[in-house]
């Protein structure tokens, strides 16, 4: 897998084992994608967000702060909800 993804098979093995900081957000999203795992969660387990998601935030960072702090306690339910309203809402 190492070699698919464009790494090291050491290097990987240094990642499972954490003994290593985490991969660039590119090298993430390729074992991501190798694995068949959704990128974001993937980055999110690294510590990272995507880079369109900070350009994305960047823009507007404290409506987006404000925004993700009062979703924290949301159940998953009502959160959906929020993404389908924003999403086939007619602004």
């Amino acid at each position: 897998m190492a070699r698919r993804v464009g790494i090291e098979p050491s290097y990987l093995s240094k990642i499972e084992r954490n003994q290593v900081a985490p991969p660039s957000e590119a090298t993430t999203v390729r074992l991501a994608k190798e694995l068949g795992e959704d990128p974001d969660v993937m980055l999110a387990m690294a510590g990272k967000v995507s880079g369109d998601l900070q350009e994305i935030i960047r823009k507007r960072p404290v409506l987006f702060a404000e925004l993700i702090r009062q979703l924290k306690e949301m159940p998953d339910h009502a959160i959906l909800r929020i993404v389908r309203e924003v999403r086939d809402g007619d602004w």
